[in-house]
């Protein structure tokens, strides 16, 4: 595609970033790039170690989360059982495989930084995300700055505030040392707090940083991407939260200090990049991201329950 990215924007888009959700106009979705050919063909080709494929529970039913493999089912397979329900598959770092949508995200931060005073060009990541028609995404935050653009499908967002009760300085540390961040503790008292937005095709939502949100489509097989950013304090924020969840779950003290700069942010700092790698740490987030079924290839949208790990 060529052109603009966003259809429009006004001053209030300028002042509001980042400080409330925001629902902006674009034009991606028109992008060859998202057709279901080529989606199926990325899914076919995409490295293991990229996505996640996740299995929930319907609205109302209790709380399912389990993470799967796609087995041997071709692109176009993976999309029918996804369209049969309850799944949803995220192709994470997209911009790594296929540099067309780099570049589109590229074009988008461009435009951004041209209309958002002080916002400069961040470093970024994007996935896509495939999901069934009942498919939700359970009350969560991320430690980067998000944005979720609609490409297909119609879904509805639910954004809380930033701030306790909703959130918490140590969820953000479990986040950060886990790498899991939909254990948050909610309550359906939540919603009447919230701001909700139904996303359309050419629609895209961006929120304040680290602000708790879920996620349910409305009966439609769903194409999205999520983008995440971050600049040099969320960099620093991301290195504080870990290392305090290090000494919270690790040590067994009580951080007190989140501050981004001086002598605690830089032992701080240190520590975390000594034990972020340890056989602690990944036995800990092994533990909460164990592959536990595989797609059924008879049956589209039947899962495989896979053995139990010794």
């Amino acid at each position: 595609m060529t052109g603009r990215i966003f259809r429009t924007w006004d001053d209030t888009h300028s002042e509001l970033w980042s400080h409330q959700p925001i629902r902006l106009q674009h034009e991606m979705h028109k992008s060859p790039a998202f057709s279901m050919d080529e989606l199926a063909q990325l899914i076919e080709s995409y490295p293991r170690e990229h996505y996640s494929l996740v299995k929930t529970g319907a609205k109302g039913s209790s709380r399912v989360w389990r993470e799967g493999d796609i087995g041997n089912l071709s692109g176009r397979q993976v999309i029918e059982a996804i369209s049969r329900g309850g799944l949803w598959l995220n192709m994470r770092d997209v911009g790594t495989v296929d540099s067309r949508y780099r570049k589109l995200i590229d074009r988008m931060f461009e435009e951004i930084a041209a209309k958002v005073p002080g916002f400069v060009m961040p470093n970024h990541q994007a996935g896509i995300l495939v999901s069934s028609p009942d498919a939700q995404v359970y009350y969560h935050a991320d430690l980067p700055g998000q944005g979720l653009i609609q490409i297909a499908g119609r879904k509805r967002v639910y954004v809380y505030p930033n701030t306790a009760p909703f959130l918490k300085p140590e969820h953000l540390e479990d986040i950060a040392l886990f790498d899991v961040e939909v254990d948050l503790p909610y309550a359906p008292w939540y919603d009447a707090h919230a701001l909700v937005f139904d996303l359309e095709p050419g629609q895209m939502l961006n929120w304040p940083l680290n602000a708790p949100h879920r996620v349910e489509n409305l009966g439609t097989v769903n194409i999205s991407m999520t983008v995440s950013y971050g600049n040099d304090d969320i960099r620093r924020a991301q290195i504080v939260h870990l290392a305090n969840g290090l000494l919270r779950h690790r040590f067994g003290y009580m951080p007190k200090s989140r501050s981004l700069r001086g002598p605690s942010f830089f032992a701080k700092k240190v520590l975390q990049k000594l034990v972020r790698d340890s056989n602690w740490v990944k036995r800990e987030r092994k533990a909460r991201r164990a592959i536990d079924f595989r797609l059924d290839a008879n049956e589209p949208g039947k899962i495989v329950d896979l053995p139990k790990a010794a």
